[in-house]
């Protein structure tokens, strides 16, 4: 099996080859035809030398020790060569050391163990840098992972809450023999409430899917528009114990370029939060505009006081300022983030901020509108 550690050594070899087998023939050449004049040799007598054209002693020496010094120079480069595969090798195996450790630290990695990481020490080279990517990686994986499971349950959760409810209300029933008409209409009441819940919970999860999948497909519409509309027929129902709050609206055009079902729906459920999330004589405010060069809806809202740190838990699925049993009256936990995931999906921005008497203050930018936009 032809590893890297062996292209390398054999990449390194081919090189010295080369360059060895260059230096031996300039070498070779340099000697044999030097540019360099050599000590002059006295001319010889006519009578007393050797004949015209007949080499003498020293051209003889002179090839002679050409040819030691071409032996010598390639026995001196059989050595080099296999000195080089040597340490070629030993040279790519200490390179490739770090990958080894964290090929080693990978398949430790599983769906259960997204906790290890790679190390990361060295030189600021290539592998250092492969080793942060890497850890990035899998620090998106692990907050990935965790939020699917954490929704599972939550899910199967709130969904067998009303089930159990269902199922304990309908044994009640059969159980008691002088059970009337008016008994089991109402046991049917609590039936029907329990399976609208139900309803509610999956159009909810269906809603969030599908945001987190993207727009079906993008159209021009105007911000205002949508607002306008989501008020007008605004039925999100308020507290029991409260009459509605005002609504002030500053509606100026803000056109954009998205999925009109999903925007709808974002408005819907900003509206719909804040006037289930208020106090007796509580305002909501609604703008829409273009802050920023970029199509924009504000919502502010009075309310309870929320604290900071639990600003970005609410836009997790499943997640309320109550718990227990008040957090029935509070929905189903799905409103802002299903926002969030639309907002992610068309590439805008999200900003919930606490106010300080009480209630948020919710900002959604979206991007403008793209000419000739059509189904994607």
């Amino acid at each position: 099996m032809r590893t890297v550690r062996l292209r390398l050594t054999l990449l390194h070899m081919g090189l010295f080859l080369v360059a060895g087998a260059l230096l031996v023939a300039l070498i070779y050449v340099l000697v044999r035809f030097s540019p360099f004049p050599g000590p002059a040799v006295a001319p010889t007598a006519p009578g007393g030398g050797p004949p015209a054209g007949t080499p003498g002693p020293d051209h003889v020496a002179q090839a002679a020790s050409l040819r030691r010094l071409l032996v010598n120079s390639l026995v001196a480069f059989a050595v080099a060569a296999f000195a080089a595969m040597i340490l070629g090798w030993f040279a790519a195996g200490r390179a490739l050391r770090p990958l080894g450790a964290m090929t080693a630290t990978v398949r430790r990695i599983t769906a259960e163990r997204l906790d290890r990481r790679l190390p990361v020490s060295g030189p600021d080279d290539e592998l250092r840098r492969l080793a942060v990517t890497f850890n990035d990686l899998l620090d998106r994986l692990e907050g990935a992972f965790t939020a699917q499971r954490r929704f599972v349950a939550n899910a199967s959760h709130e969904l067998r809450t009303p089930l159990t409810l269902q199922r304990a209300t309908a044994e009640i029933a059969l159980a008691d023999p002088e059970a009337g008409a008016e008994t089991l209409r109402a046991v049917l009441g609590r039936v029907l409430a329990a399976g609208e819940q139900q309803e509610r919970l999956i159009e909810a999860l269906l809603t969030l899917a599908r945001g987190q999948q993207g727009p079906h497909r993008r159209e021009r519409l105007d911000l205002a528009a949508v607002a306008a509309q989501a008020l007008f027929h605004q039925d999100a129902p308020g507290r029991q114990d409260a009459p509605d709050p005002r609504i002030e609206a500053s509606l100026h055009p803000a056109p954009a370029s998205a999925d009109p079902a999903l925007i709808e729906r974002l408005v819907a459920n900003l509206l719909g939060n804040a006037r289930r999330h208020n106090v007796p004589g509580g305002w909501i405010t609604v703008w829409t505009g273009a802050a920023d060069g970029r199509p924009t809806l504000r919502i502010r809202n009075s309310g309870p006081l929320v604290p900071a740190e639990r600003v970005p838990l609410l836009l997790q699925p499943f997640q309320r300022m109550e718990s227990g049993r008040k957090a029935g009256r509070d929905g189903l936990g799905l409103g802002l983030s299903i926002v969030a995931a639309i907002v992610e999906a068309h590439h805008g921005t999200l900003e919930v901020r606490p106010l300080p008497e009480g209630g948020l203050d919710v900002t959604v930018a979206l991007p403008g509108p793209v000419p000739e936009e059509g189904p994607a």
